[in-house]
């Protein structure tokens, strides 16, 4: 009571605050510019009294002359302490005033200590909008998008006033009439703290949510209040309003990975923004309170409540009339998730651009809006990859059923159940998830999901004999449930459409071997298609780029390169005997078909693919010069055998390191090496690189029509460097289309076109599976295997597994191409071969071959060997020296 006594009310002068106080606030107010409490958003109380008087220097007050009368002495001024004189005056003071005095000491003390330590607001200026990382294919299809956050970030001026009313009517509604800060929503939140404990209300503006989600954590702490208070007037002052609304509409969270109000909109109603109806751009208002209450995906009730209480507010402020009120909120909503879905299927690649993006910008360039066009063309990429997915597909229905993915128990399942664990099932492109329901002799039924049914009878079951091994499957089944039980987690797959347009299914499997295909263009190396899988989906592993298989007779061409080099001809002869191996090497190599054709000429040997004649070729020419000259081809021959064993491809490479290779024979001479990035922009749309990749001389090689070739060697600036003679390119394109014409790749005579080439590879056990050719425009790279590298099997040979996927792919590749002619370069001539002894001849029986102008009288090459008559193999030998076509016995392609 004493101390209530002491105090003087307001406006009497006693128990004034002493000059210290004084002047230390007023040092804290000139810190921070004239009127900063104010600033805060607390108005003084209109009824209050005025301050009490400073006392005047040299007087005393009335306190001390009281004292002295009491006394009967002089009083002796009595010191207080600066706390002493703030409890006083807060004691006069009633509760809310109290509150209110404590919150700006409070305040006070916060900024003497920590305004320092606030970031800067001029940040604001130069935001940075997360985006992910987008990845496109060279005609602009949407490949894939990586990163946390969905954002499309649009200019203020292009957001239409009712999505921005919209806004304005839920979270400020004064935003363009206060300083960015809103008093009476602070005081709320003070009182609310003072009653309940707890901080519940924020009170905040639309500029104090942009300080707090660009400057600041979201907790509900007073000090990160009143660090965003300060930061908020500070916005106010930095920016204009448009500004802020700006910032705001393209930060805000809309659930669902979407960030901005453009990303919302086409995420919920797949529209632009200057689209939206006053419903929709209410419901999308409403989202950001609470992202996972008010979604109207998840919790469409809720949304709808909260969508209808902003259409009232808004008609309360007149942004709307009654009329749009009342069909505003009779109209029900059409929300529902609208991915973009990437235009084609191109995983692989993304992650290739993916792993180069984040190894030369960082993991942060995933959120920073970069774009990758790389040099995939969409049509191709789509077709090598439904080309993969077929091969693998018939070879697996070649070999047979395996059984279920996976057996499930489904006594007293429900259909949300089965749902719910077909949610669980790995996506598998053309190949649907189902749960077999009812099974008996003559049908299956199978449940897919969503309430659909899918009955299969014997037909669609009849391939699926029972997978034993490789070479050995089951009976045909008799019944459905041969095949299939209650419980089964099977495939199914598309059958064509069936009765009344209804879709057709059959009984599919995800295939267990592996499959890759590349096609790249030769004159530059861009990589046009490429496919590492069935599905990156089920296996992140790039067979394509990162996979290291032996390529076996593939490689041959480069062997026979280097004769060719050496000073061989195409009708030199070979011999296809055993080798004779010098040392204790211990290798007994052999041909697939354990035969030997003796003295065979080049050509018949390549189309043939015969093992004996490459090794006895190689042996002749050298294995150091050889390998000299393959290292021109782009070839790491130190990850090579340095032995005879080269010579059938026992080295390990890439499906992409072999297309390299072939690409110097496709484009006349020139190494070029494949690259799939052809521009990276950041996110401002600042080019930060683009491809001027080097380049072969494109128009002096093949051409098309009646138009001339240039002369190789002529061309202007040619980047490319030229590694062989354009003669040899020419030489071993004509070899390889013996290939297809007469050996073991006669299956790509199915294209029709006489300007397609290549050479087919196995290796031993048939457990790789190569064709590697090309064309004018394309050196395309196709192989087969079991990542494991389990055996393929009988007859799945590079002539057929791999040859396959290759034609499958050409074909539309060269759809509506005319056919490329390629002239010989200067420097050959024409040569008529006898067919037996490789020599040249004028009989009308012999063969045209075009050789080096300097070989021409030397056919038989460095190390010539006569026939002169019948030999100890004489039928073998009369079938290769009359005519490579439909004489040849029938051979493997093998690697020994």
């Amino acid at each position: 009571m004493n101390r209530q006594s002491d105090s003087s009310t307001p406006g009497s002068g006693r128990g004034a605050p002493p000059e210290n106080l004084s002047t230390e606030h007023e040092g804290v107010r000139s810190r921070f510019g004239p009127g900063f409490g104010f600033g805060l958003g607390f108005e003084p109380d209109a009824g209050a009294d005025p301050p009490p008087p400073r006392p005047t220097p040299g007087k005393r007050s009335a306190r001390a002359t009281r004292t002295q009368h009491r006394s009967g002495r002089p009083a002796s001024p009595r010191s207080r302490s600066v706390f002493g004189w703030f409890f006083g005056f807060l004691g006069v003071l009633g509760t809310p005033l109290q509150l209110l005095a404590l919150g700006l000491l409070g305040a006070g003390v916060f900024v003497s200590v920590h305004a320092p330590e606030l970031p800067s607001v001029e940040s604001l200026r130069q935001v940075q909008f997360e985006e992910p990382l987008r990845v496109f294919s060279s005609d602009g299809g949407l490949i894939a998008e990586f990163g946390i956050e969905r954002r499309r970030p649009v200019a203020y001026e292009d957001i239409p006033p009712l999505v921005v009313n919209a806004f304005l009517a839920t979270e400020d509604a004064r935003f363009f009439e206060h300083g960015g800060v809103d008093a009476i929503g602070i005081v709320r939140a003070l009182l609310s703290f003072a009653s309940t404990g707890t901080k519940a209300q924020g009170g905040s503006t639309i500029t104090m949510q942009v300080t707090r989600n660009f400057l600041l954590s979201s907790e509900k702490t007073f000090q990160r209040k009143l660090a965003e208070v300060l930061l908020t007037l500070q916005v106010e002052r930095t920016l204009t309003k448009d500004q802020i609304l700006d910032l705001y509409l393209n930060q805000i969270f809309f659930g669902h990975r979407a960030y901005g109000i453009s990303a919302a909109a086409a995420l919920y109603y797949d529209k632009e923004l200057d689209q939206l109806t006053p419903a929709e751009a209410a419901m999308l208002a409403g989202i950001p309170k609470a992202p996972s209450s008010n979604n109207p995906v998840t919790n469409p009730e809720r949304a709808l409540e909260r969508r209808n209480y902003i259409l009232s507010r808004m008609l309360e402020l007149g942004q709307i009339d009654r009329k749009e009120y009342e069909i505003a909120v009779l109209t029900p909503d059409m929300a529902r998730l609208h991915r973009r879905q990437p235009d084609l299927d191109a995983g692989y690649v993304a992650e290739m651009a993916r792993q180069t993006i984040v190894e030369h910008y960082g993991e942060a360039a995933l959120s920073q809006g970069y774009k990758v066009t790389t040099t995939i063309d969409a049509r191709l990429q789509t077709a090598a990859q439904a080309a993969v997915r077929r091969a693998l597909r018939d070879y697996d229905r070649r070999h047979g059923y395996r059984g279920a993915e996976a057996k499930i128990d489904l006594e007293g399942a429900t259909e949300a159940d089965m749902d719910a664990y077909l949610e669980t099932v790995t996506t598998i492109p053309d190949l649907t998830p189902g749960l077999v329901t009812r099974a008996s002799t003559g049908e299956a039924e199978i449940y897919i999901g969503a309430g659909r049914r899918v009955g299969l009878g014997i037909k669609q079951v009849a391939w699926a004999q029972e997978f034993r091994n490789a070479n050995w499957r089951g009976p045909r089944p008799k019944r459905v449930t041969d095949v299939l039980v209650v419980g089964d987690l099977v495939r199914l797959q598309y059958d064509g459409p069936g009765q009344d347009g209804e879709v057709s299914w059959e009984l599919g499997q995800m295939p267990s071997v592996a499959g890759a295909l590349v096609s790249i263009a030769p004159q530059d190396g861009a990589v046009r298609a490429l496919v590492g899988g069935y599905s990156f989906n089920a296996s992140k592993f790039n067979r394509a780029v990162d996979m290291r298989r032996q390529p076996g007779s593939s490689f041959k061409p480069f062997v026979f390169a280097a004769a060719l080099h050496e000073g061989w001809t195409p009708a030199s002869l070979i011999k296809d005997e055993a080798v004779k191996l010098t040392g204790t090497q211990d290798w007994n190599p052999r041909n697939s078909d354990r035969k030997e054709m003796g003295p065979i000429r080049m050509r018949s040997a390549l189309a043939l693919s015969r093992n004996l004649a490459a090794i006895n070729l190689l042996q002749s020419v050298g294995l150091e010069d050889a390998q000299n000259y393959i290292r021109a081809f782009g070839f790491d021959l130190d990850a090579m055998p340095l032995g005879l064993s080269m010579a059938l491809g026992t080295g390990e490479m890439s499906p992409m390191k072999l297309a390299e290779g072939y690409a110097v024979f496709a484009n006349g001479g020139f190494h070029v090496t494949p690259y799939f990035i052809q521009r990276i922009e950041s996110g401002d749309g600042q080019v930060l690189f683009e491809s001027h990749a080097p380049r072969s001389c494109s128009d002096c090689w093949y051409r098309y029509g009646d138009d001339s070739a240039r002369v190789q060697g002529t061309q202007a600036g040619a980047a490319a460097p030229q590694v062989i003679d354009p003669r040899i390119a020419y030489q071993i394109t004509s070899l390889l289309r013996e290939v297809v014409e007469t050996g073991t790749g006669t299956r790509a005579k199915k294209l029709d076109r006489e300007d397609v080439v290549g050479k087919t590879g196995t290796t031993n056990d048939v457990r790789d599976s190569w064709f590697a050719g090309y064309q004018a425009d394309f050196v395309t790279i196709a192989w087969m295997g079991f990542d494991d590298f389990e055996k393929l099997g009988r007859g799945e040979e590079g002539g057929r597994a791999a040859l396959g996927m290759w034609v499958d792919f050409m074909g539309t590749a060269l759809e509506d191409l005319p056919i490329a002619q390629l002239d010989p370069p200067p420097g050959m001539v024409q040569v008529r071969v006898d067919p037996t002894r490789g020599t040249e001849t004028k009989a009308k029986s012999g063969i045209l071959e075009m050789v080096n102008e300097e070989f021409s009288k030397d056919l038989l090459g460095p190390e010539p060997f006569r026939v002169a008559g019948p030999t100890k193999n004489a039928r073998a030998t009369k079938r290769a020296d009359t005519s490579v076509r439909g004489s040849a016995p029938r051979v493997m392609d093998d690697l020994f």
